[in-house]
């Protein structure tokens, strides 16, 4: 497998109660949108990135990503923007990041990659050493149906779908600081303080 053969798509389709309802894709820092600090670390490792939305479609295409929709109304979390990218991606893997999390590890779409082609699993899951971190992960189109179907039944639970299917655990050695996650406006603000600093 090739780097040419990976999709990416940023998930940014939540409601973000605890950043009070702000988008937190287009939320800034270091004086950009969110998304935008994600994409320019993970477009050069994947052929493909789209964004995955539910709100300000205009915005995002104005900031020039292809946006895919929920196909499941009312916010139904992560497994439902999985599933919209899955459906048109162009190529056979989808890697996943959270709109929320402004560092990508560089070798990021690497480190997936080896564990999918040594394990042949058809998932492969980022891991900090102490627990999953499940919005980050390596899925293969051939599981659109069990993801569809997964959903259709009325469950949400990310873990859940990862073990019925099966995967592969990927840990990103600490200190890597890739699981950072703002979801709070103060927790922004720090962020933001420090890279000014």
């Amino acid at each position: 497998m090739t780097n040419l053969e990976i999709s990416a798509v940023i998930l940014a389709g939540g409601k973000a109660t605890r950043m009070g309802g702000n988008d937190k894709g287009l939320v800034e820092i270091k004086g950009q949108p969110l998304v935008k600090v994600i994409s320019s670390q993970i477009q050069n490792q994947v052929s493909e990135l789209l964004v995955n939305a539910n709100r300000n479609l205009a915005i995002y295409r104005q900031l020039g990503f292809d946006v895919v929709e929920d196909g499941l109304s009312d916010y139904q979390g992560p497994l439902a923007g999985m599933l919209a990218a899955l459906k048109v991606i162009s190529t056979d893997w989808l890697i996943t990041l959270p709109c929320d999390g402004p560092y990508v590890d560089t070798n990021y779409v690497q480190k997936m990659k080896t564990a999918v082609e040594s394990d042949i699993p058809s998932i492969a899951v980022a891991s900090d050493g102490d627990r999953l971190q499940p919005v980050y992960a390596l899925i293969h189109k051939n599981l659109t149906p069990s993801l569809e179907a997964y959903l259709h039944s009325g469950e949400r639970k990310i873990d859940r779908w990862y073990a019925n299917v099966g995967f592969s655990e990927v840990v990103f050695s600490k200190p890597s600081n890739m699981f950072t996650n703002l979801n709070t406006p103060e927790e922004l603000a720090n962020i933001d303080n420090q890279s000014s600093e």
